[in-house]
């Protein structure tokens, strides 16, 4: 099948598009570039796939190109592609939180619905657990009324709605996937474990905001791609919660990363930064239910296939 992963060159769209290619599938790839973070990262991502003439790439801002000759006859648009960062949302950067989480959303959904039957058959929308927000409510279920905390988490659940609102109204097939902290190998160099990973690599402290007793429920990539396989070719539609199996608190992560490197990690403590929610625990049972999703990677072999990978990155 032909298959579209918007936002190709990240962290998780490279890894989707390999593994579809792996599956026997043609990709198209969609990627803007956009200056979050160096272009050099996401050039290495993308080396593998180039390699293969199952892959093309094509370099447009899906809020502002010509969508339809791109999505014409494909069967699945996996749209991964956002501006990335809770922290960074704020100020006058939301604006590009608008233009390519929101718009860029609109525009895909928008492009599907006018293509009609020549046009993909289900968009997969990676959401997140940021528009959960600071809740007290645990574990977090999508039946829950979302009440994000960051300008992010906003632009995502937007994004979300937009997804159900073509669903429903248009009868586009979307499947919406609440990712909880994915990491492993080629993971953002803005995100918790590169950045204490690479720290530690250096002999330098890590920023480490709060008290250490924050919780995160981790997935690993490889997980959060099945997830998208299994939406992607199976038939159930709405919200799905991708996560569970390795809640832990920052200081017991801290305390197993430094098991792994063999060193001693060093705190630099920043205090709370805004938009950083207290806890997050996925229900995953909605999408083990209808898709027979569940994690299989547990936390200590996925921070040891990270390592290994940033060893070689900054060796």
């Amino acid at each position: 099948m032909r298959c579209v992963v918007t936002g190709v060159a990240g962290f998780i769209g490279s890894t989707l598009a390999e593994r579809l290619i792996k599956d026997g599938h043609e990709v198209v790839g969609v990627d803007c570039f956009t200056d979050y973070y160096e272009r050099s990262l996401k050039e290495r991502n993308l080396e593998a796939l180039r390699q293969t003439s199952s892959f093309s790439l094509k370099e447009i801002d899906l809020a502002t190109a010509d969508l339809a000759p791109v999505l014409d006859g494909a069967g699945v648009v996996f749209h991964q592609a956002a501006q990335a960062g809770v922290r960074a949302s704020w100020g006058a950067t939301f604006a590009s939180y608008v233009h390519h989480n929101v718009l860029g959303t609109q525009r895909v959904l928008e492009a599907v619905k006018g293509l009609g039957d020549a046009g993909p058959k289900r968009v997969v929308y990676a959401s997140s657990s940021s528009v959960y927000g600071d809740t007290a409510e645990m574990p977090m279920r999508e039946t829950a009324v979302p009440q994000p905390f960051s300008p992010y988490g906003v632009t995502k659940l937007a994004a979300e709605h937009l997804a159900e609102l073509y669903r429903h109204n248009f009868g586009v097939s979307t499947a919406s996937l609440r990712y909880f902290t994915v990491y492993g190998p080629r993971q953002r160099p803005d995100m918790g474990f590169h950045k204490f990973i690479k720290a530690t690599l250096e002999g330098k402290a890590i920023p480490k905001f709060g008290d250490g007793a924050q919780t995160r429920d981790f997935t690993f990539i490889d997980d959060a791609v099945e997830a998208n396989v299994l939406a992607g070719f199976g038939k159930a539609e709405g919200v799905f919660n991708v996560g569970g199996g390795s809640r832990v608190t920052l200081n017991e992560v801290l305390g197993t990363l430094g098991e792994v490197m063999g060193k001693k990690i060093l705190e630099d403590d920043q205090g709370k930064q805004p938009g950083d929610v207290r806890d997050t625990f996925a229900d995953p049972s909605r999408i083990k239910a209808a898709l027979g999703w569940a994690p299989k990677v547990a936390l200590r072999e996925g921070l040891e296939r990270e390592v290994s990978f940033l060893r070689d990155l900054y060796k």
